[in-house]
């Protein structure tokens, strides 16, 4: 069903030295459920990278990340010839808050955050140019996946880092915190903090907090949340962590994750203290044309991680896009080349084969 979208090229992208938005972008608002102003972000890669794009990665983030986040990554992108469309989910970024306090990391219901995304795609999708890759972050990768569970078809492949299909709970068994999640909901507190404390996000710190083992990468993000507080995002409320039980336990009914079509590589964090990497391969196994590719030492955040952590993640993109975009139907490139190591490797085109079914496998 086709629903008008309104969207104006006018939102900021904060940069700090050593950070800056990538050339060829510009930030936009558009409209998503309920009429909530969200932003998105759309790159053309120069033409001294391609004459022509290989197409287009929609990117989405995780839980309080906002684009700036990803600019790194979207440098890489571009330099490899795709433009890219990057956007802030509700509550996060610049994107509308759902509580007066902004710091407040709320979630109302799946459908929502599925809704938006449906009208991000209608918005951008005749300056987008096709084939489209797919391309998520833990919360982001289990909404994206949804979103195929859910029948969209425009994508021809997907790559998704440590999707947030079931998180960790700590000391608490999963089914505790189902319980308390929903006696919360129930008496009217799903806008209370889950945790005592706001967990303040300006307090935290490399040794306490970093999801990456890469110091330099993380302290240049924290550079860019003091240049710009508006982007920060403090703990999750209850009304955010059923929104997280509730997608990850749709997400992964098995009839959904096979009826998947288009190929999916899910690369996963070897330390992951945040969601369970036994419950995502079990997921990748049960895709129509699923693929597994753990990273050893990597903690959560794989794309921010070293770089020779990063690098294993960029190379399943690479063998990714060269499955769904080969380089030789391309226009030719112009002679200047790309210098760095965000330049087009050499990547074998991926089989997918279909995947050996266990059916005694648990998540």
């Amino acid at each position: 069903m086709n629903r008008a979208v309104a969207y104006a090229a006018n939102a900021p992208l904060m940069g700090v030295p050593g950070a800056a938005p990538p050339p060829g972008g510009q930030g936009e608002w558009f409209r998503g459920a309920g009429g909530l102003r969200l932003r998105a972000a759309l790159w053309t890669p120069s033409s001294l990278v391609a004459a022509k794009p290989r197409g287009t990665v929609v990117l989405s983030t995780g839980r309080t990340e906002p684009i700036e986040k990803y600019f790194e990554l979207i440098g890489n992108l571009l330099a490899r010839g795709f433009c890219v469309l990057a956007h802030d989910w509700r509550g996060q970024g610049l994107s509308a808050r759902l509580l007066p306090d902004r710091l407040k990391g709320h979630a109302r219901a799946v459908e929502e955050f599925l809704d938006d995304y449906g009208r991000l795609l209608e918005a951008f999708e005749t300056r987008a140019p096709k084939p489209w890759i797919m391309l998520g972050h833990s919360m982001g990768a289990t909404l994206n996946l949804m979103t195929l569970e859910a029948g969209e078809t425009r994508f021809s492949g997907a790559l998704m880092c440590s999707p947030m299909l079931r998180i960790k709970t700590g000391k608490r068994s999963m089914w505790s915190v189902k319980l308390a999640a929903r006696w919360n909901l129930r008496h009217g507190k799903a806008g209370d903090y889950v945790l005592d404390d706001a967990d303040d996000p300006f307090d935290h710190t490399f040794e306490n907090d970093a999801l990456t083992s890469d110091e330099t990468r993380y302290e240049l993000w924290r550079q860019q949340l003091y240049a710009c507080p508006h982007l920060a995002v403090g703990g999750p409320t209850w009304g955010w962590l059923a929104f997280a039980l509730d997608a990850g336990e749709r997400s992964l009914k098995p009839k959904a994750l096979k009826a998947v079509k288009i190929p999916v590589a899910i690369v996963q964090a070897g330390d992951d203290d945040r969601v369970w990497k036994q419950t995502n391969k079990w997921a990748a196994r049960r895709l129509s044309r699923g693929r597994y590719v753990e990273v050893p030492g990597s903690r959560h955040e794989v794309i921010m991680e070293t770089d020779d952590l990063r690098a294993v993640f960029l190379e399943e993109f690479d063998a990714m896009a060269a499955y769904v975009s080969p380089i030789q139907d391309l226009s030719p490139v112009a002679a200047a080349p790309v210098a760095g190591p965000a330049a087009e490797p050499a990547a074998p085109p991926l089989a997918f084969p279909e995947p050996t079914r266990d059916s005694s496998e648990v998540a």
